[in-house]
Protein backbone atom coordinates (compact mmCIF):
# COMPACT_ATOMS: atom_id res chain seq x y z
CA UNK A 1 0.00 0.00 0.00
CA UNK A 2 1.17 3.36 -1.16
CA UNK A 3 0.97 5.22 1.66
CA UNK A 4 -0.16 8.60 0.63
CA UNK A 5 -2.46 9.96 3.28
CA UNK A 6 -3.43 10.07 6.82
CA UNK A 7 -6.03 7.33 6.10
CA UNK A 8 -3.63 5.02 4.68
CA UNK A 9 -1.44 5.22 7.60
CA UNK A 10 -4.20 5.28 9.69
CA UNK A 11 -5.12 1.60 8.24
CA UNK A 12 -1.72 0.64 8.00
CA UNK A 13 -1.00 0.90 11.72
CA UNK A 14 -4.62 -0.33 12.69
CA UNK A 15 -3.56 -4.10 10.74
CA UNK A 16 -0.46 -3.51 12.56
CA UNK A 17 -2.03 -3.34 16.49
CA UNK A 18 -4.60 -6.00 15.25
CA UNK A 19 -1.57 -8.72 14.74
CA UNK A 20 0.09 -7.40 17.53
CA UNK A 21 -3.19 -8.00 19.84
CA UNK A 22 -3.48 -11.34 18.39
CA UNK A 23 -0.19 -12.64 18.39
CA UNK A 24 -0.63 -11.75 22.37
CA UNK A 25 -3.90 -13.73 22.22
CA UNK A 26 -1.38 -16.93 21.73
CA UNK A 27 1.23 -15.19 24.07
CA UNK A 28 -0.29 -14.63 27.18
CA UNK A 29 -1.50 -18.11 28.48
CA UNK A 30 2.15 -19.44 28.00
CA UNK A 31 3.04 -16.53 30.62
CA UNK A 32 -0.24 -17.09 32.48
CA UNK A 33 1.59 -21.27 32.84
CA UNK A 34 5.19 -19.80 33.30
CA UNK A 35 4.25 -17.32 36.04
CA UNK A 36 4.40 -18.83 39.77
CA UNK A 37 3.07 -16.43 41.95
CA UNK A 38 -0.88 -15.87 41.39
CA UNK A 39 -1.47 -12.66 41.57
CA UNK A 40 1.22 -12.55 38.24
CA UNK A 41 -0.71 -15.75 36.90
CA UNK A 42 -4.16 -13.97 37.32
CA UNK A 43 -3.17 -10.50 35.66
CA UNK A 44 -2.22 -12.19 32.63
CA UNK A 45 -5.29 -14.37 32.68
CA UNK A 46 -7.23 -10.77 32.86
CA UNK A 47 -5.58 -9.70 30.13
CA UNK A 48 -6.00 -11.84 27.73
CA UNK A 49 -9.77 -11.55 28.18
CA UNK A 50 -8.83 -7.84 27.97
CA UNK A 51 -6.77 -8.68 24.86
CA UNK A 52 -8.92 -10.29 23.17
CA UNK A 53 -11.91 -6.77 23.94
CA UNK A 54 -9.06 -5.14 22.19
CA UNK A 55 -9.42 -7.79 18.85
CA UNK A 56 -13.19 -7.21 18.76
CA UNK A 57 -12.83 -3.47 19.22
CA UNK A 58 -10.29 -3.38 16.49
CA UNK A 59 -12.57 -5.82 14.09
CA UNK A 60 -15.49 -3.08 14.59
CA UNK A 61 -13.45 -0.13 13.53
CA UNK A 62 -12.27 -2.04 10.45
CA UNK A 63 -16.19 -2.65 9.68
CA UNK A 64 -16.53 0.81 9.42
CA UNK A 65 -13.98 1.45 7.43
CA UNK A 66 -14.97 -1.30 5.14
CA UNK A 67 -11.50 -2.63 5.44
CA UNK A 68 -10.05 -6.26 6.23
CA UNK A 69 -8.02 -6.19 9.77
CA UNK A 70 -5.18 -8.87 7.71
CA UNK A 71 -2.41 -8.44 5.85
CA UNK A 72 0.22 -6.99 8.49
CA UNK A 73 2.94 -8.48 10.47
CA UNK A 74 3.76 -6.30 13.65
CA UNK A 75 7.27 -6.82 13.99
CA UNK A 76 8.06 -5.26 16.33
CA UNK A 77 5.49 -7.21 18.44
CA UNK A 78 6.83 -10.40 17.63
CA UNK A 79 10.33 -9.47 18.57
CA UNK A 80 9.26 -8.77 21.86
CA UNK A 81 6.94 -12.05 22.07
CA UNK A 82 10.34 -13.70 21.30
CA UNK A 83 12.33 -11.93 23.86
CA UNK A 84 9.98 -13.06 26.43
CA UNK A 85 9.63 -16.52 25.05
CA UNK A 86 13.80 -16.68 25.86
CA UNK A 87 12.23 -16.03 29.88
CA UNK A 88 10.08 -19.20 29.76
CA UNK A 89 13.24 -21.37 28.49
CA UNK A 90 15.46 -20.21 31.27
CA UNK A 91 16.37 -21.90 35.17
CA UNK A 92 16.26 -19.97 38.15
CA UNK A 93 14.39 -18.47 40.92
CA UNK A 94 10.73 -18.12 40.14
CA UNK A 95 10.78 -14.85 41.60
CA UNK A 96 13.45 -14.07 39.16
CA UNK A 97 11.51 -15.12 36.70
CA UNK A 98 8.29 -13.71 37.38
CA UNK A 99 10.48 -10.07 37.66
CA UNK A 100 11.99 -10.86 34.29
CA UNK A 101 8.18 -11.87 33.12
CA UNK A 102 6.92 -8.66 34.33
CA UNK A 103 9.81 -6.74 32.73
CA UNK A 104 8.66 -8.40 29.27
CA UNK A 105 4.90 -8.07 29.48
CA UNK A 106 5.77 -4.12 30.39
CA UNK A 107 7.69 -3.82 27.33
CA UNK A 108 4.98 -5.06 25.55
CA UNK A 109 2.27 -2.80 27.31
CA UNK A 110 4.61 0.31 26.32
CA UNK A 111 4.43 -0.37 22.59
CA UNK A 112 0.93 -0.96 23.21
CA UNK A 113 0.39 2.60 24.64
CA UNK A 114 2.54 3.82 22.48
CA UNK A 115 0.66 2.65 19.05
CA UNK A 116 -2.51 2.76 20.49
CA UNK A 117 -1.84 6.64 21.45
CA UNK A 118 -0.56 7.41 17.70
CA UNK A 119 -4.06 5.76 15.90
CA UNK A 120 -6.18 7.14 18.67
CA UNK A 121 -5.18 11.15 17.41
CA UNK A 122 -5.15 9.91 13.61
CA UNK A 123 -8.53 8.78 14.26
CA UNK A 124 -9.19 12.18 16.06
CA UNK A 125 -7.58 13.80 13.39
CA UNK A 126 -9.79 11.93 10.34
CA UNK A 127 -13.23 12.61 12.13
CA UNK A 128 -13.14 8.79 13.20
CA UNK A 129 -14.64 10.24 16.34
CA UNK A 130 -16.61 6.43 17.59
CA UNK A 131 -12.78 5.02 16.09
CA UNK A 132 -11.22 7.41 18.88
CA UNK A 133 -13.57 6.30 21.42
CA UNK A 134 -12.73 2.88 21.31
CA UNK A 135 -9.02 3.32 20.63
CA UNK A 136 -8.99 5.53 23.82
CA UNK A 137 -10.81 2.73 25.98
CA UNK A 138 -7.98 0.31 25.04
CA UNK A 139 -5.39 2.75 25.22
CA UNK A 140 -6.76 3.22 29.01
CA UNK A 141 -6.81 -0.51 29.85
CA UNK A 142 -3.48 -0.90 28.61
CA UNK A 143 -2.12 1.78 30.53
CA UNK A 144 -3.80 0.06 33.52
CA UNK A 145 -2.70 -2.75 32.71
CA UNK A 146 1.06 -1.61 33.04
CA UNK A 147 0.37 0.43 36.44
CA UNK A 148 -0.65 -3.35 37.69
CA UNK A 149 2.21 -4.82 36.24
CA UNK A 150 4.37 -2.05 38.19
CA UNK A 151 2.35 -2.71 41.32
CA UNK A 152 3.15 -6.27 41.32
CA UNK A 153 6.56 -5.71 40.72
CA UNK A 154 7.27 -3.39 43.82
CA UNK A 155 4.68 -5.01 46.29
CA UNK A 156 5.18 -9.22 45.75
CA UNK A 157 7.38 -10.39 43.22
CA UNK A 158 10.68 -8.17 42.94
CA UNK A 159 10.26 -8.09 46.88
CA UNK A 160 10.64 -11.93 46.93
CA UNK A 161 13.32 -11.81 44.29
CA UNK A 162 16.86 -12.42 45.49
CA UNK A 163 19.42 -9.73 44.92
CA UNK A 164 22.30 -11.19 45.21
CA UNK A 165 23.50 -14.20 42.99
CA UNK A 166 26.45 -15.71 41.95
Amino acid sequence: MKLDSLQKLYIEELRDLYNAENQLVKALPKMAKHASHQELKQAFEDHLEQTEEHVERLDEIFKRLDERPTGKTCKAMKGLIEEGSEILEKDGDQSVLDAALIGAAQRVEHYEIAAYGTVRTFANMLGENEAAELLQQTLDEEGEADKLLTELAETVVNVEAPTAGR
